[in-house]
């Protein structure tokens, strides 16, 4: 069978393999049929296998069901737009799925390369902290482990708010919004990555409120305990490896895209009767909510991707 199998996929055509069939007998246009069924990953792997699979995989009918179907809306987001104009919807397909940031990078939006629904994550950069611009409450740093290459570390506070928004012509779909946060400060020695929790403190005392609410009046709330054993027991994983947490806000329906959604969101925990520090935020993440799997009550560890 593996030697039949191998016969069928070298061969170009049936007179080049002795008058027995191949895969390169398959019209194209049959082929194209086929592949608006698969994923694109699948489709790339395919179009190596002969003439015909690589003309299909190249057919704009095949990357026209990829696309969300408001993907001219989200060209204009490209910088230099109008080079996307007449070029093949494979490469526009695959332009979205790299990543497009806007809002001065501090935003950035991209295709799941499987599904080819759109993902959103902003930069804390592109948010409101309260007093956010002042280096004894808080400050930022680089790293790499940031998809915008730098945190917000809130070193003290008796007043913790972060808020922001977003609007943007989202396909419809249910989506869920995130805080990634990771509790200390870690840095590299030697090689290897240190958490420090010296500054971490009255996370205990009270749990953060999350919010959420959209120009069509959706509104969600959740509220977590960072140091909340019950949660899966998150907060002794934390200490222990240090690592980041996804803390699910809630989600919402975009039935349609026109017009354009806007998100607001915030995290706060504003009990002025303590003090509270040693906590980094990186991002707010906008995700169709099956594409991820989430920890139970909406807490999950992650690494960036």
């Amino acid at each position: 069978m593996g030697a039949s199998l191998s016969s069928l996929t070298e061969s170009e055509s049936t007179a080049a393999n002795g008058g027995r069939p191949s895969l390169g007998d398959i019209p194209e246009n049959c082929v194209a049929c086929v592949f608006m069924y698969l994923t694109p990953p699948e489709i790339c792997n395919l179009a190596r296998l002969n003439r015909a699979f690589r003309g299909a995989a190249s057919s704009d009918s095949v990357w026209d069901s990829k696309l969300p179907v408001n993907y001219h809306q989200l060209l204009d987001v490209l910088p230099q737009r109008e080079n996307y104009e007449c070029v093949r919807k494979k490469d526009i397909f695959a332009a979205l799925s790299r990543g497009v940031a806007f809002d001065d990078g501090n935003k950035e939006v991209w295709l799941d390369r499987i599904s080819g629904r759109i993902c959103m994550s902003i930069s804390t950069k592109a948010m409101l902290i309260t007093s956010g611009e002042d280096r004894r409450h808080w400050n930022w740093f680089p790293t790499e482990e940031s998809r915008f290459h730098v945190v917000a570390y809130c070193q003290q506070v008796w007043w913790f708010e972060v808020s922001g928004s977003v609007k943007f012509p989202f396909p419809p779909d249910i989506y869920t919004l995130t805080f990634r946060v990771h509790l200390g400060k870690f840095h590299k020695r030697l090689g290897r990555r240190v958490c420090n929790f010296e500054h971490t403190h009255g996370w205990d005392l009270g749990p953060v409120r999350y919010e959420l609410f959209t120009s069509d009046g959706q509104h969600s709330v959740s509220e977590y305990s960072i140091h909340d054993s019950d949660q899966d027991d998150a907060s002794a994983y934390l200490k222990r490896g240090g690592n980041w947490i996804e803390y699910k806000v809630g989600e919402f329906i975009v039935s349609s895209s026109d017009p354009a959604t806007e998100v607001r969101f915030s995290m706060k925990q504003i009990d002025c009767t303590h003090s509270k520090g040693g906590l980094c935020v990186d991002s707010v993440s906008i995700t169709p909510s099956d594409l991820k799997a989430r920890k139970r009550k909406g807490v999950g560890v992650s690494t960036y991707q």
